[in-house]
């Protein structure tokens, strides 16, 4: 039976007697034997190639690196060489083996030599019991097997799976505390003094919000948009932008613990894949010579240039939905619709966020290939090298896709529109945005909250769907080929391997990147779940559900829908833990500019404890924030308006100034003393809130010990019993 399991399978057209892509093939095949390997053919609407590699290449492996596969050390162990280690082996010869005319497996599968090529899933114990227990909706609160994921996918796979299911554990718990702060928010949702200010002030009347089609208006109609606000930007936020930064350090320093405890397990703490890699070679080809480290300053210049580049037009294009927003309001004004006039910056908020998950999903298309062709500039040494460098890419123009147009909302909206009579207008014509009386957190927990509900909702539908009907099609498309051969050559169609070979071409193709995609969709995740949560303090929650549904998503799609990976072996996430830490100080960075500039926090502060009632006339019956709205607002004649401002007249009539949000002075619209107090108390915060926060930090990864204690032990136990065994056998000698 064991003579009849195959370690790969490479498929091609049937191409013609003596043709160019018939030749190149029997070439490649004719290097196969020469190094020992089984072929066996199979016709069918394609041809199915069947390889299976000599004993002596695992024993050649496990001779020169004896210790992470064989913890005996007996040389006589071959046929117990794991079934990853198999397939990585073959695969790795398979794609550097190099025929006459000097072309790889990668040539000619651009050429259509070869269409596939993919290890098989076999009918196993483990994949059964995977199918079962882990591939399964139904399993969604349960414990992943990690042991038995490592021992049909290999490291790599598990160690993802190891740290999604961390991740998602530790977000329960950040989930928990930003849905405490939320309801906390919703009770205090009518309570907020600055809420029932805005609520009465039905005597301000507000300068118009857009040029023409737009009345005064009074700050008593934006009662309800002001309590959302309020339940959003309060002490409790600032508290839990506090606690995620220490959350994100957390969740690291005890990930890496439990990655020790899991590789010292799997006996790979000290692995060295700089040696595998070696090791690989030369069992491929004796006469193989290491390709040297190299540098190029030049080489390095210019890709820095073209990722500067590729980082402009990412921030061009957010600022062409800044642009659509600004258009789109004016649209929206002069709609026929009094509902789209009366929410203008509301729809265009929402439409705009919208149009940023479409450039979204257009643009990580395009970034891909971007970072693919500046890895190929870089010629990287190694494929790690390689996978790395993409890694670093990919992340920086993902980051700048998904988070400019957040960054622009957070931190500019609002704040350099100018003022009544001098507005800052793009192309002389549209006036930009301008915050509400309330503050802008309120877009931003918009912009978030629709572009989270979007990734997870419509991507996750679409990672399964696609592959689902992809594999349905497949399936469909050798049905009626498969009843052809049954009925017409019946020993062909009785062969065990055609049917298991059709099945398994049947499934997805998966490359490379198949699994770096997930991570990549999960660092993104966690950069939203923690760099802007002060502006939306149910990311955590929203990010817990969809783990949990994307972990069993994950497992139905390797197990059930995709060919089988090629196993990877690793004892850590690679670069992957460097990208998550500095998401970890973007976060604290983030967090202390939403509070100090996004958020209504500062200012109110100030006030309480500078302007209020409570310090001036020492009045303690009081609410301290009384009167903070009037003082928030400045004061504009009507007859500074500019020229060709045609706002409809409305409530005008009843008095000569409309108020708008700023701090500047009535006669010459300069900033006043209050502007620059607030400005310092905000820079003194962002100050503060960074450095306490990176202090907390600092201390946590400190007080949390990478690896545990016994790991260290088990080691060191490790270490002394393997010198002690040599010692024996180098006594005899001397005696």
């Amino acid at each position: 039976q064991d003579e009849e399991k195959w370690d790969f399978v490479l498929v091609s057209d049937i191409h013609e007697v003596g043709s160019e892509k018939e030749i190149k093939r029997k070439k490649f095949l004719d290097e196969l034997s020469k190094k020992g390997f089984t072929i066996k053919k199979i016709e069918d609407k394609k041809l199915f190639y069947g390889v299976r590699a000599p004993k002596q290449i695992f024993q050649k492996y496990q001779g020169l690196l004896r210790k992470p596969d064989n913890r005996l050390q007996n040389p006589n162990v071959h046929q117990d060489i794991p079934a990853t280690t198999r397939i990585r082996i073959v695969n790795f010869i398979l794609q550097n083996t190099t025929t006459p005319d000097l072309e790889k497996l990668h040539d000619l599968m651009k050429k259509k030599v070869f269409e596939a090529t993919f290890p098989l899933h076999e009918k196993e114990e483990v994949r059964e019991f995977l199918k079962e227990k882990w591939a399964r909706w139904r399993g969604i609160f349960c414990q992943q097997p990690i042991e038995k994921i490592r021992c049909y996918f290999g490291e790599k796979v598990a160690l993802y799976f190891a740290w999604l299911g961390w991740y998602t554990c530790l977000l329960g718990i950040a989930a928990a505390v930003g849905t405490v702060v939320f309801v906390a928010g919703i009770t205090v949702f009518s309570s907020s003094q600055v809420s029932k200010e805005i609520c009465e002030a039905s005597n301000t009347i507000m300068c118009p919000l857009c040029d023409q089609k737009c009345s005064f208006w009074l700050l008593s109609d934006t009662c309800t948009y002001a309590k959302v606000t309020h339940m959003i930007d309060n002490e409790g936020t600032v508290l839990f932008a506090m606690f995620m930064a220490i959350w994100a350090t957390v969740f690291l320093e005890l990930w890496k613990r439990q990655r020790a405890t899991v590789v010292t397990n799997w006996d790979l703490y000290r692995w060295d894949e700089e040696e595998e890699e070696l090791a690989m070679e030369l069992i491929n080809n004796l006469q193989h010579e290491p390709r040297q480290y190299q540098h190029s300053y030049f080489r390095s210049t210019i890709i820095l240039l073209l990722v500067l580049l590729m980082i402009a037009v990412l921030i061009g294009i957010a600022h062409a939905l800044v642009i659509y927003r600004v258009i789109a309001v004016a649209l929206f004004t002069q709609s026929n619709f009094a509902f789209l006039r009366e929410q203008a910056n509301t729809m265009a908020v929402m439409t705009g966020a919208v149009l940023h998950y479409i450039t979204i999903v257009v643009m990580t298309k395009v970034n891909r290939r971007v970072a693919l062709y500046l890895c190929d500039l870089e010629k990287p040494r190694t494929f790690s090298q390689r996978e790395n460098n993409f890694t670093v890419k990919i992340f920086t123009f993902q980051f700048f896709t998904n988070f400019s147009s957040l960054i622009y909302i957070a931190f500019f909206l609002g704040r350099i529109n100018g003022h009544p009579g001098n507005y800052v207008r793009i192309a002389g014509k549209w006036r930009l945005e301008e915050c509400h009386p309330s503050g802008c957190i309120t877009d931003l927990f918009i912009q978030m909250a629709i572009i989270m509900l979007l990734k997870q909702t419509i991507s996750n539908v679409m990672e399964y769907l696609v592959p689902w009907i992809s594999h349905k099609l497949r399936k469909k498309q050798q049905r009626p080929k498969k009843r052809r051969m049954i009925l017409g050559e019946e020993e062909e169609a009785e062969d065990p391997c055609k049917r298991q070979w059709l099945s398994n071409y049947q499934l997805n193709e998966v490359n490379i990147f198949s699994l770096f995609d997930e991570f990549l969709e999960m660092v993104i995740q966690y950069s939203f779940t923690t760099i802007f949560v002060a502006a939306f303090p149910l990311a955590p929650l929203l990010a817990f559900f969809n783990n949990l549904f994307e972990i069993r998503l994950d497992a139905i799609k390797m197990m059930r829908l995709c060919r089988r990976m090629v196993p990877r072996k690793a004892n850590d996430i690679g670069i992957w833990l460097y990208v998550l830490e500095a998401i970890g100080i973007l976060a604290v960075i983030g967090n202390g500019l939403v509070i100090a500039i996004t958020s209504d926090f500062i200012p109110m502060q100030v006030y309480k404890y500078t302007y209020s009632p409570c310090m001036t006339e020492n009045n303690t019956g009081v609410d301290c924030l009384t009167g903070y709205i009037n003082h928030s607002l400045s004061t504009f004649r009507i007859q500074d308006f500019e020229p060709y401002t045609n706002g409809e007249p409305g409530l005008a009539l009843t008095g000569l100034c409309c108020r708008y949000r700023d701090y500047r002075n009535a006669d010459d619209y300069g900033y006043t003393v209050q502007f620059w107090h607030i400005f310092a108390a905000r820079l003194a915060f962002l100050i503060l809130f960074e450095h306490v926060a990176l202090c907390v930090k600092l201390i946590a990864a400190w007080y949390v010990p990478d690896v545990p204690q016994f790991v260290k032990n088990q080691l060191l136990d490790r270490k002394h019993s393997n010198l002690h065994e040599e010692l024996r056998w180098v006594m005899p000698q001397k005696v």
